[in-house]
């Protein structure tokens, strides 16, 4: 890559972005393109619908978020659509704080680092360009100079609505500099920036008896009083606290509910008014989102204090919980191992899953539902059938809990526990196993997780245990099998064969001999009974799977191996069965012969070639599985 070349590049592109010229001319930018002048609410709304909406099963899926935030689709669709969406629209919603609530490590502070990122970006393109006064430490918006008295005839001639006062330091620039003349005033192309401070602010709590309010609203510049002669001259204060230097953009508060009560007060104002007090001046015109984060017994420390409710009623609190899903879980460890500087330690296949697996389970509560365990639960929501369960059930469940995933083990805590585990193992690689042990050694280590919590995660840890170990059997039958999918379709046909003769009381003919033969009743037990069919129970599961085969030939669709999920759990079961004595001589013997050999190497090199092992990881499963079927 040209770096230099590339900076160039980049010179151009932000000298091609500037612009600058009179109020006159803003408005013909604003009759040919009015969304110039959205709202902070109405920007950050269009900021996330220009990447595009999709439609997930009625459920609406924001590609803004996709590559940083897992498993909180239903959290982020209500983000979107209860709070930035009416706020856009100008309604009501948009005079409230946005309050972030949820555990540690849950996906909080992401999403406003998305948000602010995001925002700069937009900042640069045609559809999300900001226009300011030119000079002014606030960016005010240009639109201020109309005044009051005849904001009604621009509205009814651009369709733009003006809200806010133009503030005391441009009142008098307008007078001193431009004498009056509004048409003059200069404007400007404005890009957020935080690192700049210009549209995107952060406010942090610090120690309360330092802290000082003009952090937030600006000060006085003493050293220019002798010049200007008084403290209410705007030209002798400095408006840069966070919530000027945030106008038209959002404000980040950072811990909002241990603030100070005088640093939330300015707050009500703000939100309700779109105006803050600052100085000995008017009150002046802001334009921002203010959205703050915190945890679970903060907020309810805080909504339990009288004196905050006038603050209460100003928030809308959006739950951020942990995610739910396994598969969703895997991708926030992906995410976190690839920022990280470990990419060069092989981590074996499904040791995130396994950690996934242990995270979810302690974040999900038992359900009061008839037949349902917390690993039942976890496989629906991951979106796996489950039999005698539907997607009604599934929803069910998740209105069952307000607080279902405010609580359990945080992502952190996993990758600390497997980064634990690699700095540990002198080979460069680590299975599931080396997580398991991990994260179960850690335990002991949490401060915040209790006695009884303890034994119950323990206890997690196993389940993942013995979920690993029908993956690594499963894995090891596939690697086994020369032309696994082959095998397994041949089965497949032979037990459909079988099962239609049966049902439709025909006989079938031996491809051989050519002589007719009744139904293998052997064969077709011999696979029903890997799932549990009994014999009872026979009849209907073979009628079942005949109807489910008339119903995709209706639709013109091909009945194939992956079209039942139940009946490929039962072909793989019966494979391995078959195969079950070959893996274990196979994978045990100490001093394997010539032939056995050969199986084990062609066995690794698949694993290798078409699993993700590597030499190691794969030597270690063959270990293990072997050491399984052998107990």
């Amino acid at each position: 890559m040209d770096i230099l070349g590339k900076l160039q590049q980049h010179r151009e592109e932000e000298k091609r972005l500037v612009w600058e010229g009179t109020f006159a001319e803003y408005l013909e930018i604003l009759r040919e393109r009015p969304e110039v002048a959205q709202s902070a609410h109405s920007r950050v709304y269009n900021m996330i619908k220009s990447h595009g909406i999709e439609d997930m099963n009625g459920k609406k899926k924001f590609n803004f978020f996709s590559n940083q935030i897992f498993g909180l689709e239903d959290s982020v669709e209500r983000l979107v659509e209860e709070y930035f969406h009416p706020s856009a629209k100008r309604l009501d919603v948009r005079k409230r704080i946005l309050l972030l609530m949820g555990p540690v490590s849950g996906g909080k502070s992401t999403i406003v680092t998305m948000l602010k990122r995001g925002l700069e970006a937009y900042s640069k393109t045609d559809e999300g360009a900001v226009y300011a006064i030119k000079g002014c430490p606030m960016h005010e918006d240009p639109l201020h100079l109309i005044p009051h008295n005849m904001r009604d005839d621009f509205h009814k001639e651009y369709g733009i609505r003006i809200e806010g006062s133009l503030s005391p330091l441009n009142m008098m620039r307008l007078e001193q500099e431009f004498d009056g003349r509004i048409e003059d005033m200069m404007v400007e192309r404005i890009f957020f920036s935080e690192d700049k401070r210009t549209g995107i602010g952060t406010f942090s709590p610090s120690d309360p008896k330092s802290q000082d309010i003009a952090d937030l609203t600006g000060s006085i510049d003493f050293s220019t009083i002798a010049e200007f002669g008084s403290e209410s001259d705007p030209r002798a204060y400095r408006f840069d606290g966070e919530l000027n230097k945030a106008n038209r953009g959002m404000m980040e508060f950072q811990e909002m509910l241990k603030c100070d009560e005088k640093f939330l007060w300015h707050l009500l104002s703000l939100t309700q008014e779109g105006n803050f007090k600052a100085g000995r001046f008017a009150l002046i015109s802001a334009d921002e989102l203010i959205v703050a984060h915190t945890n679970e017994a903060e907020y309810k420390s805080f909504i339990s204090n009288k004196k905050n409710e006038a603050l209460h009623s100003r928030i809308i609190v959006m739950p951020i919980p942990y995610n739910l899903k396994v598969t969703e879980e895997e991708k926030i460890y992906e995410k976190m191992i690839s920022d990280s500087d470990i990419g060069d330690i092989h981590i074996a296949p499904h040791a995130l899953r396994v950690a996934a697996i242990f995270s979810v389970l302690t974040r999900l509560k038992e359900s009061s539902k008839q037949g349902v365990d917390v690993v039942k639960k976890m496989r629906l929501y991951d979106g796996e059938n489950v039999e005698g369960f539907n997607t009604a059930d599934v929803e069910e469940m998740k209105k069952e809990f307000n607080d279902e995933g405010m609580s359990g083990i945080d992502p952190r805590y996993v990758i600390n526990r497997i980064s634990s585990a690699i700095i540990r193992k002198e080979v460069p690689a680590i299975s599931p196993l080396d997580v398991l042990r991990s994260l179960k050694d850690g335990l002991d280590q949490h401060a915040s997780i209790s006695k009884e919590d303890r034994e119950k995660y323990i206890n997690f840890i196993s389940v993942a245990r013995k979920e690993y170990d029908d993956i690594a059997k499963k894995e090891v039958q596939k690697a086994f099998v020369y032309s696994y999918e082959e095998s397994a379709k041949t089965l497949m046909d032979n037990y459909l064969d079988n099962v239609e003769a049966y049902c439709n009381k025909n006989k079938l003919r031996d491809p051989l001999t050519g002589d007719e033969m009744n139904p293998d009743e052997k064969l077709m037990r011999s696979i029903e009974e890997q799932i549990g069919i009994s014999e009872n129970a026979k009849k209907a599961f073979r009628e079942e799977i005949l109807i489910r085969i008339s119903a995709y030939a209706r639709k013109g669709k091909k009945f194939d191996y992956n079209s039942h999920e139940r009946l490929r759990e039962a072909i793989q079961k019966k494979l391995f069965a078959d195969l079950k004595d070959v893996v274990k001589i196979t994978t045990s013997t100490k001093t394997p012969d010539e032939s056995q050999l050969k199986k084990v190497n062609e066995v690794i090199a698949r694993l290798i070639d078409e699993h993700g092992y590597n030499s190691i990881s794969a030597n270690e499963l063959l270990r293990y599985v072997g050491s399984l079927l052998n107990r």
